[in-house]
């Protein structure tokens, strides 16, 4: 596998550079498999499992398997450069982390350990699934004299072109922030003290790959989806709202990240957003993260979230 250029990455700093993948665990692959074909995404059988990919893109997003009870997210898995899984190795023996067996089923390659929260964490050799520059972004509008009309009749499905981030639910959102700080090398974009924070990559990323948000106990808040317009996310929500999900949130502007959004809740209570023109932060951009007021941390505009809408729908671990 070619590398990516030093140059496009930031020197002498050690850190991962994408989300690589991740893995939930679900009562029903059938219902996994209608929920996220409707959403957008190729879905994949493989194993026993499904796999999900978006569209003309060779790389592997997720892993959902069959489990019994709740909806459970059963790891993250970190992508680095290949010169530096040695460095990375020595690098988290230095920061005392406790190694683990691989998850039943999951792929053993790379470093397993111990995250916060004792969510297991997997970094492994693999493509810079992250982008290098802003994604495109458009506002597709009709000529004077021509009609912009779609018909309902003939809506385009939307396909998401790529992962975007990742919300986790943690116990401690400052404590977390220094956990991933040291180990995976992320850095702080932006938090608001003690619900929510937000976390970029060191070598270029969307404004954040992981977002924190707080819980009495670990789990998914919600996976999102990179779109390229307002029109598309519009699209997508109208679709899996006339399907029946719900309740959903959106569409609306984010503050932090500046993205538009439409969440859309899944058949076991958390999110898949549809999110278009977040912030990017370049690899040799120092990015000037800040503690913002309640107010001035979730929403821009758009309609107020349902109460639910924070509510960590996950299991506690026995």
């Amino acid at each position: 596998m070619k590398d990516q250029v030093k140059s496009d990455r930031r020197p002498l700093v050690l850190g991962v550079h994408s989300i690589d993948h991740f893995a939930l665990q679900v009562p029903d692959l059938e219902e996994a498999r209608t929920f996220y074909t409707l959403f957008g995404l190729e879905v994949r059988d493989r194993d026993g499992a499904l796999e999900l990919y978006t569209k003309d893109h060779p790389h592997c997003w997720a892993v959902i398997t069959k489990g019994n009870g709740a909806r459970k997210l059963r790891y993250l898995s970190f992508g680095v450069y290949a010169d530096e899984i040695d460095a990375f190795r020595k690098h988290l023996d230095a920061c005392g982390v406790t190694y683990i067996d691989p998850p039943v089923g999951a792929d053993p390659d790379g470093i397993w350990f111990e995250g916060f929260d004792k969510l297991p964490l997997n970094v492994r050799v693999g493509e810079k699934a992250t982008p290098d520059e802003k994604c495109a972004f458009t506002s597709p509008s009709a000529a004077p004299g021509t009609s912009g009309a779609i018909l309902n009749s003939q809506a385009p499905q939307v396909h998401p072109r790529r992962l975007s981030h990742f919300a986790i639910f943690t116990t401690d959102v400052n404590a977390a922030i220094e956990f991933y700080e040291k180990t995976l090398g992320l850095r702080l974009s932006d938090k608001s003290e003690p619900a929510v924070a937000f976390l970029h990559g060191v070598h270029g990323s969307d404004h954040h790959l992981l977002a924190l948000v707080l819980s009495d106990r670990r789990g998914m808040h919600h996976n999102s989806w990179d779109m390229g317009s307002i029109q598309e996310i519009g699209l997508g929500g109208a679709a899996m709202s006339r399907a029946g999900y719900g309740p959903n949130w959106g569409l609306g502007q984010h503050v932090l990240g500046a993205n538009y959004f439409y969440y859309v809740r899944d058949p076991w209570g958390s999110f898949s957003e549809y999110s278009a023109d977040i912030d990017f932060i370049p690899h040799n951009v120092d990015w000037p993260a800040e503690n913002h007021a309640p107010e001035d941390s979730m929403f821009l505009w758009g309609p107020d979230p349902f109460p639910e809408f924070i509510q960590n729908t996950e299991p506690a671990e026995a």
